[in-house]
C-alpha cells in the first residue's frame, strides 16, 4: 500500500500544523483504553456463572495478568520496532497499531466465547500490546518535529489523549456490556467486538490524516530561544549510541520510579480509598461506598490527564530536569503526607494530595520525550523513546505488587486495613527520593557520542514568555483562526473526550454528597 509509505505522508507547502495533534489524539485516547480495562475483570470472572462465578470460570488473579501483559508488551514492541517506525514513517506505524489494537479485541471476544485464556491472552495482552506500543511512540515522535518552538506542549497534547483514553472507554464499556448483557450472557464477547470495531475506525482517522513536515522545515515567525538551556542539544545521538549513555540509563530509573510511585496506586485507588475512609474508621456520614470510590478513580483520570498537558508545558519554561525536580519533591512529601490525611479522616486534603500525585505521574509521561529530545536530538527520539518505555514495563509489575503484596502483609499481620498503606506510602515517597537524585545526575551528553553524520541539527525552542496557560491560550487562539478542515477534526477527537469528562464529573458527586 503506497499509501501508508512515509514519502506520501510529508506535508505540502503552507501545511497547517494544528491539523496534526487530532490525528495524535485520536490514537491515543484509542489505546488509553488499557486503563479502563478492570471495568471487565469482574465480568470475565463470571463467563460461565453469568450471575457469579462457577467452578469453571476464571479467577480474578489470571484475568488480572491481561492488563499486565498488554503493559510489558507495550514497552518491549515500542523498544523493537522504534527504529522501523522512524524509517517507514509514523502513518505505516500507526496502521500496523491499529490493526494489531482492534484484532486483539475480535480475537480476545473469540477467546471469551470459546472460553479460551490463552485467546485472551492473546488478543488484548499481546496484540493489544503490541497496537500500545507502535501507537504511542509514533505520534509523540511525529509532534516533536511539528512543535521545535514547544516540544513539551506537543507530547502533552498527545500524550494527554492516552490518559484520557479511560475516561470515555469505562462508560461505553459498562454501557455496552449491560446493553448486550443478559440471562446467558455478560455481555463481554459482543463488547469487545464493538470495541474492536471502533477502535479501529477511529485509529484510522488519525492514520489518514497524520503527515510529517519536510526536510529542513521551520513554523512561520520561529524564534530560537536568546540563551539555550544547559541540557538542550543542538547535535544529535543514534538509538544505538544513546543506550550506551549513562544519560539514557539516567532517564530510565527517573521513568521507572515516578511511574512504580504512581501506578501501584492507581490500580488500587478505589479499594484504597475505601478501606481508609470506611465506617469504622470515620463513621458512616464521611464513608466512602463503592460509588463514591468510582468518582474519586475518575477523578484522577482527569488529574492523569490534564496534567500530561499542563506540566509538560511547564517544562517547556523551566525545563525537563526542573519539572522532574518538581515531581519528585513534591511527591515525596505528599506521599509522607497521605497516611496523616487517612488517619485525621481529611477526605477533602486527601483527594487533594492524589489529585496532585496523578497529575504528575501523567506529566511524567508527557516530558519524558521532550526530555529525550533536549538530551539526543530528533534524529531517532521515537526510536529512543521506545526503548525507554520498558521502564514502563518494568514499573507495571513493581508498583502493583509492592502496593498488593505489602498491603496484605499488614493486614495478615493484624494491622487494620484502614492503616495497612502507611509502609506502602513511605515506600513510594522513598522511590521518588531516588529518583530525584537520578535527576541531579543528569548532565548534557558527551559530544562523542553525537551522530556526525548529520549536518544541520533541529533547534530546540524554549522562549522565554512560555508558560502553560499561554499554551492552552495558543492551542485555543489557533483553532479560532483556522478554517473547517482544523475545525471538524478537532470536534471529532473532542467528543469522545467531552462525553469523558462528563461522566467523571457525575461520579465525583457521589464523592462528596
Amino acid at each position: 500500500m503506497k499509501f501508508l509509505d512515509r514519502s506520501r505522508s510529508v506535508a505540502p507547502a503552507g501545511f497547517n500544523r494544528w491539523l496534526v495533534p487530532p490525528a495524535a489524539l485520536a490514537v491515543h485516547l484509542s489505546i488509553g483504553q488499557i486503563y479502563a480495562y478492570s471495568v471487565f475483570n469482574a465480568p470475565l470472572t463470571k463467563v460461565v456463572g453469568i450471575t457469579e462465578s462457577a467452578a469453571s470460570d476464571w479467577t480474578l488473579a489470571t484475568v488480572g495478568w491481561v492488563f499486565s501483559i498488554a503493559l510489558a508488551v507495550l514497552g518491549a514492541s515500542a523498544a523493537v520496532f522504534g527504529t522501523w517506525m522512524e524509517r517507514v514513517g509514523p502513518r505505516k506505524a500507526m496502521f500496523a497499531a491499529a490493526c494489531c489494537f482492534g484484532l486483539g479485541f475480535l480475537v480476545s471476544a473469540l477467546g471469551v466465547y470459546t472460553h479460551n485464556l490463552w485467546l485472551l491472552y492473546l488478543g488484548n495482552g499481546v496484540l493489544g500490546g503490541v497496537g500500545l506500543g507502535l501507537g504511542y511512540i509514533g505520534p509523540v515522535s511525529t509532534l516533536m518535529k511539528w512543535f521545535p518552538d514547544k516540544p513539551g506542549m506537543a507530547t502533552g497534547l498527545a500524550i494527554m489523549g492516552f490518559g484520557g483514553g479511560a475516561m470515555l472507554a469505562s462508560p461505553l464499556s459498562v454501557a455496552l456490556m449491560k446493553f448486550f448483557g443478559g440471562p446467558a450472557s455478560v455481555g463481554v464477547a459482543e463488547t469487545f467486538v464493538v470495541l474492536g470495531i471502533f477502535y479501529f475506525v477511529f485509529m484510522m482517522f488519525g492514520v489518514f490524516t497524520i503527515r510529517v513536515p519536510s526536510e529542513g522545515w521551520k513554523p512561520e515567525g520561529y524564534v530560537p530561544p536568546k540563551k539555550a538551556q544547559k541540557l538542550v542539544s543542538s547535535s544529535h545521538v543514534s538509538a544505538a549510541q544513546a543506550v550506551k549513555t549513562p544519560q539514557f540509563w539516567l532517564l530510565f530509573g527517573i521513568l521507572c520510579l515516578n511511574v512504580t510511585a504512581g501506578i501501584g496506586v492507581l490500580g488500587q485507588a478505589s479499594v484504597m480509598i475505601q478501606e481508609l475512609f470506611s465506617e469504622l474508621s470515620v463513621g458512616r456520614d464521611a464513608a466512602v461506598d463503592a460509588a463514591a470510590a468510582a468518582g474519586f478513580v475518575g477523578l484522577l483520570s482527569l488529574f492523569n490527564m490534564g496534567g500530561r498537558f499542563f506540566w509538560s508545558s511547564i517544562s517547556d519554561r523551566i525545563g525537563r530536569k526542573g519539572v522532574y525536580m518538581v515531581f519528585f519533591i513534591l511527591g515525596s512529601l505528599l506521599y509522607f503526607a497521605v497516611p496523616t490525611l487517612g488517619e485525621n479522616g481529611s477526605k477533602t486534603l486527601f483527594v487533594i494530595g492524589f489529585c496532585v500525585i496523578m497529575s504528575m505521574y501523567g506529566g511524567g509521561f508527557a516530558a519524558i520525550p521532550a526530555y529525550l529530545k533536549d538530551l539526543f536530538g530528533t534524529y531517532q527520539v521515537g526510536a529512543i523513546h521506545g526503548r525507554l518505555l520498558l521502564a514502563w514495563s518494568l514499573a507495571a509489575v513493581l508498583g502493583p505488587v509492592l502496593v498488593n503484596y505489602i498491603r496484605q502483609a499488614q493486614i495478615d499481620s493484624g494491622v487494620p486495613a484502614a492503616q495497612a498503606y502507611s509502609v506502602t506510602m513511605y515506600i513510594m515517597a522513598g522511590l521518588l527520593v531516588l529518583g530525584l537524585l537520578c535527576n541531579i545526575a543528569v548532565k548534557a551528553v558527551h559530544e562523542k557520542h553525537h551522530h556526525q553524520s548529520i549536518e544541520a541539527a533541529a533547534h530546540s525552542g524554549n522562549p522565554d514568555d512560555e508558560t502553560a496557560v499561554s499554551d492552552a491560550y495558543l492551542v485555543a487562539e489557533q483553532l479560532s483562526h483556522s478554517g473547517f478542515a482544523v475545525w471538524w477534526r478537532w470536534l471529532l477527537v473532542s467528543v469522545p473526550l467531552g462525553y469523558g469528562i462528563v461522566m467523571v464529573f457525575a461520579k465525583v458527586m457521589d464523592l462528596f454528597k
